[in-house]
């Protein structure tokens, strides 16, 4: 496994210090499959100031269409064909089709009644249970002979900075015949992996990491928990790779159950940094892709500035589709180590 890390060095002269040379490092650093980089850079203290939650809570609330008064008055259903009732419910869940599809297959799932939870109050129990519903929906489609029904994706933008503008939990679900960009790059130089090497790459990765230690976090059943080496983020991300698991539909009860309990562990060693907010995918191959694994990724997210809402993307980001990130991911493994080292 190659873990390419490209040194740079700036110099300058530094006014706060009469203007002596200071020499400043970074790193470019290349991920192993893709070859897509990130840039370790601008070093910071990992540690933000959290807004009142009760505020934007009790300001949003009255229209939220989410919420239970509201969400089967107010949201559409999935014609007969695709799913007969309409929409999915289980208790206090409801998922229903995207009013602004992202996909020819594009759903809402909302994970309850509840109009705001706290990072640190989204309980494993809830999230398994929100990620098994939307299983539940495609499934329905495979039994539909759905052509879009190929890949099944996860995605989850949590509080505003991740690009949601709901603050009521739900995750974004959906079903496609075409691969979002990365994980079309991902698939590809998987399968090139494995007929070059013999083996899968994501095995290999974790084989690697769980080897060094620096980057790996441990394991939660059959799913290992990793710091990414060339995260996308600015606080670093997260990787949990599924043993033996291709695609979405393979996952178990007891997978889902251990992927939500990882993602608050998580999201309790964010939230010692002040972090309140994230983006979380779950990325898959299609039935048969056997060289791939299912594996999930969290990247935090946080306004640079507070006062101003100033977003963590700018252009490097955006257009060059360059990762930038504000700490080396090793020293970020540090800090979530405690949650991880955690008894199930």
């Amino acid at each position: 496994m190659d873990f390419t890390i490209i040194s740079k060095e700036t110099v300058l002269l530094n006014p706060l210090q009469d203007m002596q040379r200071r020499r400043v490092a970074s790193e470019i650093r290349l991920d192993p499959l893709t070859g897509r980089s990130s840039r370790i850079c601008h070093f910071m203290k990992l540690q933000w100031e959290k807004p009142d939650f009760a505020q934007l809570a009790d300001r949003t609330a009255a229209g939220c269409p989410f919420c239970p008064e509201r969400v089967t008055a107010i949201t559409p259903c999935f014609p007969p064909e695709i799913l007969p009732e309409g929409r999915l419910v289980s208790e206090d869940r409801v998922l229903f089709p995207n009013l602004a599809p992202y996909e020819a297959l594009s759903a809402v799932a909302v994970m309850g009644a509840e109009h705001f939870i706290p990072m640190t109050r989204l309980a494993p129990e809830r999230i398994a249970a929100s990620f098994d519903l939307c299983l539940t929906f495609f499934r329905a489609l495979q039994r539909a002979n759905h052509p879009e029904s190929v890949y099944h994706m996860i995605n989850w933008n949590y509080m505003p900075p991740s690009g949601s503008s709901i603050i009521h939990p739900h995750l974004q679900v959906f079903a496609g015949s075409f691969a979002p960009n990365l994980m079309r790059l991902e698939l590809s130089a998987a399968h090139a992996y494995r007929e070059s090497h013999g083996s899968n790459y994501w095995d290999d990765l974790v084989a690697a990491e769980r080897s060094a230690g620096g980057r790996y976090l441990g394991r939660i059943g059959r799913t290992s928990w990793l710091s990414a080496f060339a995260p996308m983020g600015i606080a670093g991300d997260l990787v949990a790779v599924v043993d033996d698991i291709h695609c979405t539909l393979e996952l178990t009860p007891d997978d889902l159950a251990n992927l939500a309990l990882g993602l608050t562990r998580a999201m309790a060693a964010y939230d010692d940094m002040g972090i309140f907010s994230f983006n979380m995918n779950f990325f898959t191959g299609a039935a048969g892709d056997d060289h791939y694994r299912l594996h999930l990724v969290f990247s935090p997210r946080a306004y640079f500035n507070q006062a101003l809402g100033t977003p963590d993307v700018g252009a490097l980001q955006q257009l060059y589709r360059e990762g930038v990130c504000m700490a080396f991911p090793e020293e970020i493994n540090q800090r979530l180590k405690p949650r991880f080292s955690a008894e199930r």
